[in-house]
């Protein structure tokens, strides 16, 4: 059973920091079910970008993700919005690719709907768009959008 303190401390972060018109915020279940999962694992950070704070009730943002034989997934990545803007994004996908890394993964992967700002992130830390899904997500507003998928090598096989 996960920590219900971490959870606590993720959903806070994941009620702020999703837009509720994508649909992209999970609820308290979906992440209970995930991070029960075999090969999930998260990273913390807080306002100052430290990682896994001992404070649980100072996390500003979180990365979610899930080892599956030697590939990774960056299944969500979020920042509060009163933390955006100080780095901490990319502070949390370093220490991703660099725990990925460490598990001997050779690969990571994400997708994301093509109108994310967070592009630019993605791809300032080595991602690649490697596919398109069209017309994949559904907002609240009635649009379709487009999902991306960016990979990153992480260990050359």
């Amino acid at each position: 059973m996960p920590d219900q303190k971490i959870a606590d401390a993720i959903m806070r972060v994941m009620e702020v920091a999703f837009d509720p018109v994508y649909g992209e915020a999970w609820n308290r279940s979906q992440l209970l079910g995930a991070l029960v999962m075999p090969d999930t694992r998260f990273v913390l950070v807080d306002d100052t970008g430290n990682l896994a704070p001992h404070d649980l009730d100072r996390v500003t943002g979180f990365a979610l993700l899930r080892r599956v034989v030697d590939e990774e997934e960056l299944l969500l990545i979020a920042v509060a919005p009163e933390s955006r803007g100080k780095g901490l994004g990319g502070r949390l996908l370093d220490r991703a690719v660099e725990t990925s890394r460490d598990l001997r993964c050779s690969k990571i992967f994400l997708e994301m709907r093509d109108d994310n700002p967070a592009r630019h992130l993605y791809h300032a830390h080595g991602f690649k768009p490697v596919g398109l899904r069209r017309d994949y997500y559904s907002g609240r507003d009635g649009k379709r959008r487009n999902a991306i998928t960016f990979m990153r090598i992480i260990n050359a096989s």
